[in-house]
């Protein structure tokens, strides 16, 4: 997908250039440990070294002048383009200009060598395509989210960035000068030449290393035929391939290759609404968005990452016995890790001024009963499309399907992680219904064994609580928590999950109840903060991931023209390399972390069953 950003002209160090790009004007790369965001102008504003969860290094997008960049653009006013070349995750800057045409490309190797993969190279390769053209670069990291003091130094020809917590290499093929804590370079290229920098982590085992442009052009080939091949296992041939594959290669750039584990979105604190406090750190794993992944990308005929998960699950989480917030958590880190504290960075002035900046998150002890429907599901689907469960795994299945039969009945935070109180959730009780028939249909299905007559009770009691106290005889409408007439889009799931029939005369009442209060455009919102108080200030947008049930929703209802132009224009509102943040503001800009695992694996979905439907 080739398309021109909206960024317009861009001037290397133009006063007049905006502080901040908006979060739709970037590309994401990665190499399965940790992932960068390089803007539509050349500037690499977002980057963790190492981990998704590790202290920023690069961090302009949440504070213009103190989070620290590595800038990269031609030296004269340019328009630009940005794209992925073909099937990968390798991205191309073009820059045009009167005299000269040039790009960067922009890639993280995949290293299989354990120590090699410990440098977590970064490659920026500058080609001049047409003509000539003058480029400028700047280094500029700023370790501890821009909160440790680091020192800069020149060696054989590399440049050494050193804070007690890391050091960075810097080696390149243009000439290099150390200014005060940064590094820059001043380079001229004419049709046909190239220049490259390389960042390196160093220390310990990692020994500083040079990049030769030959070296470099062995490592994007090898990184091009990675993702090549990796992609090549998709089975899907249906409509929209191309916007589904960047959806499945973007979830995979959100995999954490050393656990198995899938990040939500690997970056913190983009806000919601400019100026709100609604900032989050998304680098950990949700059991729920993680069960979701598994599921899309099963869809499609992925499995190794499926797998990968399961083995994420039972090596490195222990269920918590006793617990009064079930035997799991809603989210964990990347290695498995249960704390994580959420404290603010006072320092970051925040995106576009949206404070604070958090890291870590407090949500880690919500209860929310839904995960073990997603989870359970996500298990069900791996032993149907992947390999028979382990006796293992299904011990897992049986415990936690026993504390479901046990817990189902009271109120909790909710899928929405709302702060603003427990209440007996809708969809909840959808999920729990979900955990248990999923573990009947597998217990069924292989003979294995399971308390059977137990877990049916309770199914049934969930389906009949959720029938009668579920639904609201004056809204003509199932509701989001009992003892209240407010709509959720959350219950989009009901047919999805297939609790209801998709064309029941209830269901279909709902659907119209949220077309009319919820949806805008397509654009799905969640639910009305001021009918439903959350806890927090402020506004949201619309919520992609409700967006594309919403799809899937009127699909399955028979509706097959209304939810063919509602999926045709939410894939308007993509950046221009088929990208999608958390939600939509009110004039169509994205809003929240990005990109969002949750909207990309909704896309996948949508798509699949859509492209089904209309045959």
């Amino acid at each position: 997908m080739i398309s021109e950003s909206s960024g317009g002209r861009h001037s290397f160090g133009d006063p007049g250039a905006p502080r901040y790009l908006p979060i739709a004007e970037h590309g994401l790369i990665g190499d399965l440990r940790s992932a960068a965001l390089v803007g539509s102008n050349g500037t690499i504003d977002w980057y963790c070294c190492g981990r998704f969860d590790a202290p920023s290094i690069f961090a302009s997008i949440l504070d213009a002048d103190r989070g620290g960049s590595f800038e990269l653009a031609a030296d004269v006013p340019t328009r630009t383009k940005q794209f992925y070349f073909p099937d990968t995750n390798v991205l191309i800057t073009r820059f045009f200009a009167d005299d000269g045409v040039g790009e960067v490309q922009d890639f993280m190797p995949i290293i299989d060598d354990s120590r090699e993969a410990e440098r977590h190279r970064l490659i920026r390769r500058v080609v001049c395509v047409r003509g000539s053209l003058p480029f400028h670069a700047r280094v500029a990291p700023r370790f501890e989210y821009g909160a440790q003091a680091h020192t800069v130094r020149m060696e054989y020809g590399q440049a050494f960035f050193e804070s007690p917590a890391l050091s960075l290499a810097l080696t390149s093929s243009a000439p290099l000068d150390i200014d005060g804590p940064d590094v820059t370079s001043l380079f001229k290229l004419v049709e046909g030449e190239s220049a490259v920098f390389a960042l390196d982590q160093v220390g310990g085992d990692v020994m500083p290393r040079g990049c030769p442009q030959a070296e470099a052009e062995e490592l994007f080939a090898a990184t091009v035929r990675y993702w090549r091949r990796w992609l090549s296992k998709s089975r899907y041939r249906g409509r929209w391939r191309e916007m589904v594959h960047r959806s499945a290669l973007t979830l995979k750039l959100l995999t954490y290759a050393p656990t198995g584990a899938i990040v939500a979105a690997p970056t913190t604190s983009l806000p919601e609404q400019i100026g709100g406090e609604r900032n989050w750190d998304y680098r950990y794993v949700w059991i729920r968005d993680a069960a979701f992944c598994v599921y899309a990308l099963l869809r499609l005929g992925f499995t190794d990452e499926a797998k990968a998960f399961m083995h994420f699950l039972s090596e490195r989480i222990g269920f918590t016995e006793g617990s009064p917030e079930g035997p799991l958590q809603i989210m964990y880190g990347i290695d498995g890790r249960r704390e994580l504290p959420e404290r603010e960075l006072h320092h970051l002035e925040g995106y576009m001024g949206s404070s604070p900046v958090r890291v870590g998150n407090n949500a880690v002890d919500q209860l929310q009963l839904d995960i073990y429907g997603a989870l359970i599901d996500s298990l069900y689907l791996y032993d149907k499309w992947g390999e028979p469960i382990s006796s293992e795994h299904w011990d897992t299945v049986s415990k936690l399907a026993e504390w479901v039969c046990d817990n189902w009945d009271q109120p909790d935070e909710g899928i929405w992680e709302t702060r603003g109180g427990r209440k007996n959730f809708l969809y909840s009780r959808l999920m729990c219904w979900v955990a248990i028939e999923r573990a009947m249909r597998m217990a069924m299905h292989r003979g294995l064994p399971a308390d059977v007559t137990r877990w049916g009770q309770a199914r049934d009691a969930i389906y009949r609580q959720i029938m009668t106290r579920g639904w609201s005889t004056e809204r003509r409408a199932f509701v989001q928590h009992e003892g209240d007439d407010v709509l959720d889009a959350s219950l989009l799931m009901m047919p999805l999950a297939k609790f209801i029939s998709p064309t029941d005369p209830k269901w279909l009442s709902t659907l119209d109840a949220l077309g009319e209060e919820l949806v805008s455009d397509s654009l799905v919102y969640r639910y009305d903060p001021q009918a439903s108080p959350d806890g927090l200030r402020g506004e949201e947008g619309t919520f992609s991931i409700c967006s594309f049930w919403y799809v899937e929703a009127l699909s399955r209802a028979g509706r097959q023209d209304d939810a063919r132009l509602a999926f045709e224009k939410m894939l308007t509102y993509a950046n221009h390399l088929g990208l999608y943040a958390e939600e939509i503001g009110h004039t169509g800009e994205q809003h929240g972390n990005f990109p969002q695992a949750f909207t990309h694996l909704a896309l996948i979905s949508a798509a699949f069953n859509l492209d089904r439907a209309l045959g």
